[in-house]
């Protein structure tokens, strides 16, 4: 990742952390669930925003940077709370190689119509 190690005292946003686990359904198939596993303090920016088409209906995607301290358990899949949106993973990384920041390229999506 491209980003410059964070000040400890830069992580003002409180986000949800959850991972995601796939359950098979008696019916056969499967469902996806969202397990609660911490709150952090991180840093959440905004990158860019764009129209996507959805099915039959037009969305919005933004993605989003969200710098942590570092964990070994965030995978693409998983996703942050914050401030009442969900922000699903894409890719993780060390940011600086050195194990204390992990940075996270996520991505918010919606329907507007």
């Amino acid at each position: 990742m491209s980003e410059a190690a964070p000040a400890v005292g830069s992580l003002t946003d409180r986000v949800s952390f959850q991972r995601r686990e796939t359950t098979g359904e008696d019916d056969g198939g499967h469902a996806v669930l969202f397990v609660p596993v911490t709150t952090l303090w991180a840093r959440v920016r905004a990158l860019s925003g764009r129209q996507v088409a959805e099915a039959d209906g037009r969305g919005v995607a933004v993605s989003h940077s969200v710098v942590v301290r570092f964990r070994t358990d965030v995978k693409a899949g998983d996703r942050f709370g914050y401030r009442g949106r969900w922000l699903s993973v894409v890719s993780a990384g060390d940011l600086n190689g050195r194990r204390g920041w992990l940075s996270c390229a996520c991505v918010e999506t919606g329907v507007v119509g």
